[in-house]
């Protein structure tokens, strides 16, 4: 007997057209911003070196962004969580970071290998300090509350936000605290065609680009990564798979934590500069860029972080500062009207 042959469901109509704006429509919005302002640049000027700062700052930026975005992204996949406490998590890791200045004796004095050692120490504990914090965050203010509905999860992030605040003002105070300018972030370090990149550029993306590449590898190479996709996408599956889920989630939060406290200490010796208020603002920005990129991707999240860096740089040197965050949700709004689940985005499991 012939099976009987099923024809394919009629496409909506205008559905090809939605495709063609959704996929090729967003590459030509994200272009658009650069390109204007390189034809302005090549009409004013005749080069195109102006442009170029603006997208070498703009990458800067956007690592810092990415390695925060990277927290968020993760833990929303494992759990399906927006952790709001993760912006404030990346400040007490700018604090502690602050801290060792003076404990590990770094002046803007102290000789190249001292200062490179001091701050490779300073890194790894800084890195540390954050990923403990965010553990305890998980173990004390979420994993009791696992099976409640998602709201009370939800206002728990927002209430552990407010409370490491507080913990910053009471540790720096509550007005920004310049702090040494131990590299001379500002420094360029070479020039090429008229675009100079500075010692603070070099070390927010050479930095991040490690981290980055040993988080990929860990989640796509290792048992443990496998355990994190095999919990990402059914938690009940993989705990019948023998798969301690508990575990697995305290890990993720663990791995945010060491990317959030990477991006404290590449903050503070980029801005040069601390302040309670920092993980507010850098939350924002890097939830938008996992949002941006794709929430639960991790090349999204990166991706996110590098166009809004790039995008905020042009928009703070072209437009105006106080134009910059209504020309990031912008560009956001329409992202998510043409591309609701980000620009790399993945279908996440749906709640049972």
């Amino acid at each position: 007997m012939e099976a009987a042959s099923v024809s394919s469901p009629a496409r909506p109509r205008g559905a090809g057209a939605w495709e063609f704006i959704s996929k090729y429509g967003l590459i030509a919005l994200l272009l658009a911003l650069p390109t204007v302002y390189g034809v302005i640049d090549l009409v004013n000027d005749g080069n195109l070196a102006r442009l170029g700062n603006n997208l070498v700052a703009g990458l800067s930026n956007g690592a810092i962004w990415a390695l925060i975005a990277l927290g968020y992204t993760l833990v929303y996949g494992i759990i399906e969580l927006i952790n709001f406490a993760h912006g404030e998590v990346f400040m007490i890791g700018s604090f502690v970071a602050f801290g060792l200045y003076g404990t590990l004796g770094l002046t803007e004095s102290t000789g190249a290998g001292g200062l490179a050692l001091g701050l490779f120490v300073a890194l790894l504990i800084s890195m540390l300090a954050a990923s403990s914090l965010n553990v305890m965050i998980e173990r004390v203010a979420y994993r009791p509350l696992r099976g409640a509905p998602k709201l009370a999860p939800l206002i728990t992030a927002v209430g552990v936000s407010f409370i490491l605040q507080n913990v910053g003002i009471l540790w720096r105070g509550g007005s920004q605290r310049g702090i040494p300018d131990l590299i001379q972030a500002q420094r360029q370090l070479f020039e090429i065609a008229g675009v100079a990149v500075s010692r603070a550029d070099a070390l927010a993306i050479l930095v991040t680009i490690p981290l980055v590449f040993l988080l990929t590898n860990f989640v796509t190479r290792s048992r443990l990564g496998k355990a994190m996709r095999a919990t990402a996408q059914d938690p009940e599956a993989a705990r019948l798979m023998g798969i301690n889920v508990d575990t697995t989630i305290s890990l993720t939060f663990l791995l945010g934590g060491l990317l959030a406290g990477a991006a404290g200490i590449i903050y503070a010796l980029y801005q040069t500069q601390v302040w309670f208020f920092q993980g507010f603002t850098a939350g924002l920005i890097a939830f938008t860029a996992a949002v941006m990129g794709g929430i639960g991707n991790l090349r999204g999240a990166v991706l996110g972080g590098v166009i809004i860096g790039i995008i905020q740089q042009i928009a703070d040197n072209r437009i105006g500062v106080q134009w910059t965050p209504a020309v990031i949700f912008a560009y956001l709004v329409i992202i998510m009207i043409f591309r609701p689940q980000g620009l790399i985005g993945e279908e996440t499991r749906e709640a049972g």
